[in-house]
């Protein structure tokens, strides 16, 4: 009993004690108002504040302009009112102006004739293959008239804008600024020939430089001669020298670059109408089990070359050509080439029968004047007939009436452009840079005589 009492009275003596330490503390702290936030003006710093954010704006007045939602680009997109650009170019818009030919007409198209200039950016109207130049007062493009003197307007603005023709001097002077030491500008023409776009690319270039230089790769280089007159029609202005792929194209004397004309670009390509097979089940003249023969045959032709990507192909056509005066079949390697890369190159070799014909009927249903027959060019370059393209081969038939062409002129792989008129010390053009000589063979034999 004596020791129960003696722990309740030192309970009791703790509890007292913190009773008077909790009224003592309690007595001693500051006021909310006390003299030292009166004095000093004390306010605590953000950081103590208990719902502080610290990336919170601290002046809630000014407000930031919330962006606007990313909105994907849209070729079809028709609510934005753009000015329709008006061109005077005398010739139709085309995707490519070399590997597209207006003499072969499709059989369907793959897509709508959406306009790759975009909605009501152009004033011509696409007909799924091109942009005619046709009278604006026809609705119909099918129906449309076009002007017969297209040819002759062409010429005279490149009259116009080249002058008077250049001394063998200037020529040189031009033609060394533009050479790969000099300079870096370049254009690269590819698979896709000379395309609508690259056209504003050699103004921008001409706006630097009264020259450019051009290097043509690919499919387009089987017919240089189409190339080089495609460029000159097309840009008004001239070439004045040319080494195998390598050109260097002269913008003219009376060129301004604040009055080129005016090149509305294409924002997306078109894709490619749908054409009749080029490969047949059957030769003409010849029956399904010959035709089968002589793929087997044509396929165990040791091959005449074998095409390097991306090379030079200006010698192709007079290979195949002499090859046929002593073999019925040539067979062409390409191993290593795009697929439609050497179908474009057999489309190419092969012979257009019928093209005079079928051109005429379309004039007629077109309502095109006649002499515009004269302004399209129509070439032969190998009378031939194609037998396949499997395992990556070329495969040609000469035929059971070929006659070989007399008298034809060979686009030379080097053209001299110096004029004895003009300049009376004029000399042998100067060699080129040896990667232009390796550009020169772009394909490959297997035996030492090919060129």
């Amino acid at each position: 009993m004596f020791i129960s009492v003696a722990r309740t009275t030192r309970h009791l003596k703790i509890l007292i004690r913190f009773s008077l330490t909790r009224r003592h503390l309690s007595t001693t702290t500051t006021p909310p108002s006390s003299n030292l936030y009166d004095k000093y003006s004390f306010k605590p710093p953000l950081s103590l504040h208990p719902n502080h954010n610290p990336n919170s704006n601290p002046n809630p007045t000014t407000k930031k302009k919330k962006k606007p939602p990313y909105r994907p680009p849209s070729s079809l997109d028709r609510t934005g009112s753009k000015p329709r650009r008006h061109s005077d170019l005398p010739f139709d818009f085309r995707f490519s102006y070399t590997e597209s030919s207006p003499s072969v007409r499709p059989i369907g198209l793959r897509e709508p004739k959406y306009s790759p200039f975009g909605p009501d950016r152009l004033d011509r109207p696409w007909t799924g293959v091109c942009a005619p130049v046709v009278d604006p007062r026809v609705e119909n493009v099918e129906e449309g008239r076009e002007d017969p003197k297209l040819e002759e307007k062409r010429k005279r603005m490149r009259e116009n804008v080249l002058g008077e023709e250049l001394t063998n001097a200037e020529r040189k002077v031009l033609v060394d600024r533009c050479q790969r030491g000099r300079t870096k500008r370049q254009i690269n023409l590819g698979r896709d020939g000379l395309t609508h776009n690259m056209l504003n690319d050699i103004h921008n270039h001409w706006k630097h430089a009264e020259a450019v230089r051009i290097k043509c790769m690919g499919v387009p280089t089987v017919d240089m001669k189409n190339v080089c007159t495609q460029l000159e029609d097309k840009t008004f202005g001239k070439i004045i020298h040319r080494h195998g792929g390598l050109l260097v194209l002269y913008r003219g004397r009376n060129y301004h670059p604040r009055k080129r004309p005016t090149i509305p670009l294409m924002l997306w390509k078109p894709q490619d109408p749908v054409y009749p097979r080029l490969i047949k089940t059957t030769i003409d003249g010849l029956s399904i089990e010959e035709t089968k023969e002589m793929r087997k045959k044509g396929l165990a032709v040791p091959p005449l070359t074998r095409l390097a990507k991306n090379g030079f192909y200006g010698s192709l056509v007079p290979m195949v050509r002499d090859a046929f005066l002593a073999n019925d079949l040539v067979r062409i390697d390409c191993q290593g080439l795009e697929k439609s890369d050497y179908k474009k190159i057999g489309f190419k070799l092969r012979e257009q029968k019928g093209t005079v014909y079928i051109l005429f009927c379309t004039l007629l249903l077109s309502r095109i004047s006649l002499p515009l027959l004269s302004a399209i060019p129509i070439q032969d370059l190998v009378p031939c007939f194609l037998v396949t393209f499997d395992k990556e081969q070329i495969v040609v038939w000469r035929g059971k009436d070929y006659k070989p062409i007399e008298g034809d002129f060979f686009f030379p792989i080097r053209e001299p452009f110096d004029n004895p008129e003009n300049d009376s010390d004029s000399g042998p053009e100067e060699q080129e840079s040896s990667d232009d000589d390796s550009n020169r063979h772009g394909f490959h034999s297997g035996d030492e005589s090919s060129s």
